[in-house]
């Protein structure tokens, strides 16, 4: 019996500390600043309005260390239902530069495109748009973006 029960607490602790070091993985490698993701914009009004749309600061989620702002608690209970299906992909940098070189770069979170479920935000500034360079070869970048971003999350 006494066995038992220190292997439960021994798995139980385990459990713990992995829950822990995913959220600090994420902290490491998502985009965000002081723990805010998207800049303040609401994950699911991509989704649901086709529009970058900013969170309010009384509306907001902490899922696995990164903190969501969302602009109705509508959205709030889509994004706690789901949170893989409306987070950005590639921890929220930039698609275009994850498939050229797996640089994390910054976004705007008004340049984006929704395509097979998934989220993707681009750099747009200084005459730079790079959600257009994306367009002409996505399924390459996308293919190298994916590879890139898999090897990073996966390098601890």
């Amino acid at each position: 019996m006494k066995y038992t029960l220190v292997l439960s607490f021994c798995f139980l602790c385990s459990l713990s500390t992995y829950g822990q070091d995913a959220s600090e993985v994420r902290k490491k490698h998502y985009n965000h600043k002081k723990g805010l993701a998207i800049q303040g914009y609401d994950p699911v009004a991509y989704f649901t309005e086709n529009k970058a749309k900013k969170g309010s600061k009384n509306i907001t989620y902490t899922h696995n260390g990164i903190t969501y702002r969302f602009s109705s608690n509508k959205n709030l209970n889509l994004f706690k239902a789901e949170p893989s299906k409306y987070e950005p992909t590639y921890g929220g940098w930039c698609a275009y530069a994850m498939g050229v070189d797996g640089d994390k770069v910054s976004i705007d979170p008004e340049t984006f495109k929704i395509k097979d479920g998934k989220l993707y935000l681009f750099y747009n500034r200084f005459f730079i748009n790079t959600l257009t360079k994306w367009n002409k070869d996505e399924s390459n970048l996308q293919s190298k973006a994916d590879k890139y971003w898999k090897k990073t999350v996966n390098s601890e």
